[in-house]
């Protein structure tokens, strides 16, 4: 590689030591810099003819409008956090002026940060998770952390303020802790169910067994948990990202998002104020985005109640396959020669439709038999096959099929009219009766709540019970969808919706469908089973190694 252009002094070399990783070669890395430095540094850095180094140095290090020597982080340890706020907002003007400069939203994307969100509802996570590009959500998981805490001798669920200043305040707080106390009640129970279906292999470690079974469990009776249950989620996202959803959050319909956007405002502000600012509910950009969302919303609500009010839900299976494109395998093939061809792309369909419907099998055949496990991805000429699911599933597989982030999906309001899943394990275990009317009940308080709040009834409704939305999803995309999801330590729900995705396309396009070998059609008591004794035998391997 070409040595860089940049020479630097000696004194020169010290200076910017802190804050890459090399002054001598022409690849570094930028460290010990707050973001709205880096993202200033990189905005200017497209549209100079200097090295980033060398702007870094004579830009910001020596520019004294910059404030840099109080808002660096490297070698000043000691400031405190409310200095460096005040030298970020003495000095906004400076980085709001580099990043508007450009006119570009694209700049928002060079800073990011990581932002926690405690207690917050699980209804409240999939909305913060909807705003899926350039953001990487992490949520606190049903299967392998008790929800059964209580803290001031209360579960904890969100009390939503407008129901408990309704006269459903009682009726909200009594159904959400019936729905608590079920889960307590069935933990145990269902262990020993566990345990008792599936005894210990000798040859499986305890730790690994018990591991499996407290997996199991609770996946078995998670379904109890209301969608007012608190968790806690982390995102990393870039500003961009975070602006975007601060403002959708803030014009929601939901108390709680409006908190969690202004909240989550305030915070992001102390460290990329430049990439948030146009969430402010004073700034022109929000005020101009909340008329559009508020005229939008009542539009098409008002559209859809005329046109679709008196009409019926047809009654569907678990995933409907509505759409897909006829001409898929041709474009698919012709997508994956291009590459290797001089010719046009409109050519090379027309050739393709051409070829015997072997020579096309034959082909797709040997490619996709190339690939060795499920990770090894398959050619990006899979994106141009489209197809497009509608799905009735429990609402606790929505949310662990909603964080897959390549694709387009819609949900519909959750509620207690389509039914509800009651996993085998609860019956089975003699705990049928109980589960039942405590999913009567949620169905009875959401009927009632909905009356007069349609949305804030949501947060009573258990996970168990089924939500409609639907899916548009690339074959490349589906093809990894339905490999992981169908693994025998995913949970059983959501392994029945990716094998039935499979199924479907393998029915209108068997062809591509040997794409999706990895597919895993099989069915498992303890799905976690081997990956907790090789995780156990890792751990058990490593403290060998260190021993030795």
């Amino acid at each position: 590689m070409n040595t860089p252009k940049e020479v630097f002094t000696a004194e020169e070399q010290d200076i910017l030591s802190p804050y890459v990783t090399n002054t001598n070669r022409s690849v570094f890395v930028l460290t010990n810099l707050p973001e709205v430095i880096k993202g200033a540094l990189f905005s200017r850095y497209s549209r100079s003819t200097l090295g980033l180094r060398t702007l870094l140095l004579k830009e910001f290090i020596q520019k004294k409008e910059s404030k840099f020597d109080q808002i660096q982080g490297g070698g000043n340890q000691q400031k405190s956090s409310k200095n460096i706020e005040l030298a970020i907002e003495s000095a906004q003007n400076f980085y709001d002026r580099i990043l508007d400069g450009y006119g570009d939203d694209s700049i928002g994307e060079l800073g990011g940060a990581h932002l926690a969100l405690e207690n917050i509802s699980i209804l409240a996570t999939k909305t913060v998770e909807d705003a899926r590009i350039g953001g990487s959500p992490l949520e606190k998981s049903t299967r392998y952390v008790s929800f059964s805490e209580k803290i001031n001798g209360e579960y904890q669920f969100y009390q939503e303020p407008t129901l408990i200043k309704s006269v459903h305040c009682n009726l909200f707080m009594e159904t959400c802790r019936n729905l608590f106390d079920t889960y307590v009640q069935f933990t145990e129970p269902i262990r020993d169910h566990v345990r008792k279906c599936w005894p210990r292999d000798s040859k499986i470690s305890q730790n690994a067994y018990e591991r499996s079974v407290r997996a199991r469990g609770f996946d078995i009776i998670r379904g109890l948990l209301p969608a007012a249950t608190l968790t806690n989620m982390g995102i990393f996202g870039n500003g961009r990202f975070f602006e975007t959803l601060i403002s959708k959050l803030k014009v929601d319909s939901l108390l709680e998002l409006n908190e969690i956007g202004q909240l989550s405002f305030e915070e992001l502000n102390k460290v990329i104020p430049s990439f948030v600012r146009r969430a402010d509910t004073n700034h022109r950009h929000f005020q101009d985005f909340r008329d559009f969302d508020f005229s939008q919303k009542e539009f098409v609500s008002n559209i859809a109640d005329s046109q679709l009010g008196k009409l019926i839900p047809d009654k569907s299976e678990l995933v409907n396959l509505i759409d897909y494109d006829s001409e898929a395998e041709n474009k698919v093939i012709a997508a994956i020669l291009y590459p290797y061809s001089s010719i046009p792309l409109q050519q090379i369909r027309d050739h393709v439709r051409t070829m015997s419907d072997s020579e096309k099998s034959k082909l797709i055949k040997q490619v996709a038999g190339l690939r060795g496990h499920r990770r090894h991805k398959p050619d990006r000429g899979l994106e141009l096959a489209f197809y497009t699911f509608d799905i009735l599933g429990d609402y606790g597989m929505y949310r662990d099929l909603h964080r897959h982030r390549m694709l387009t999906q819609e949900r519909q309001p959750l509620s207690t009219r389509y039914g509800y899943d009651t996993p085998d394990e609860i019956e089975d275990a003699g705990l049928g009766n109980q589960y039942h009317e405590a999913m009567a009940r949620a169905a009875d308080a959401f009927e009632k709540i909905s009356k007069d709040f349609p949305l804030e009834a949501q947060y009573v409704v258990p996970m168990s019970y089924n939500i409609r939305w639907n899916v548009n999803i690339n074959l490349r995309a589906l093809t990894w969808l339905t490999e992981i999801r169908s693994t025998p330590q995913g949970h059983i729900g959501y392994r029945r919706i990716a094998q039935e995705m499979f199924r479907k396309v393998k029915e209108v396009h068997p062809v591509l469908a040997e794409y999706m070998k990895f597919v895993d059609l099989n069915e498992y008591s303890l799905g976690r089973l081997n990956a907790e004794q090789d995780q156990e035998n890792k751990q058990t391997a490593g403290k060998a190694s260190y021993l030795n």
